[in-house]
């Protein structure tokens, strides 16, 4: 028998949404694109997600819920999802970092971290 091998890769990138902040209001409008791939050997079901979204003013904003943009994508070995989301900051620099809960076909339920990643109004950081 085969070893069940969870490997679950996230890829985010990260736009500013110029004309939906207000940065005299202290209003930074964010969207980010997740790519989910299923690298490892047996198919899993993303169950939930944990949001861990920090402000440049160590401002923090914990979200958590079902699944991703109301889905709850099963991915065989080899598939990928992909979707995009926002998140809103009183700064124009921040933060985001969390996890997927999982549950492989099996039955077993496992995290899928996500790596921090910045977003950052265009031109400030180098």
């Amino acid at each position: 028998m085969t070893e069940n091998v969870f490997d679950i890769r996230i890829h985010v990138v990260t736009d500013y949404v110029d004309e939906q902040s207000e940065p005299d209001a202290d209003r930074y409008v964010f969207a980010y694109t997740i790519t989910i791939t299923n690298n490892g050997n047996i198919a899993a079901t993303l169950l939930s997600r944990h949001w861990v979204i920090t402000d440049a003013n160590g401002k923090v904003q914990e979200v958590s819920g079902d699944g991703v943009v109301g889905e709850q994508p099963h991915l065989a070995p080899g598939e990928q999802f992909r979707y995009s989301s926002g998140a809103v900051l009183e700064t124009p620099v921040g933060a985001m970092q969390g996890l997927y809960r999982m549950e492989a076909e099996d039955g077993d339920s496992f995290d899928a971290p996500i790596a921090p990643f910045t977003l950052a109004v265009p031109g400030l950081l180098h």
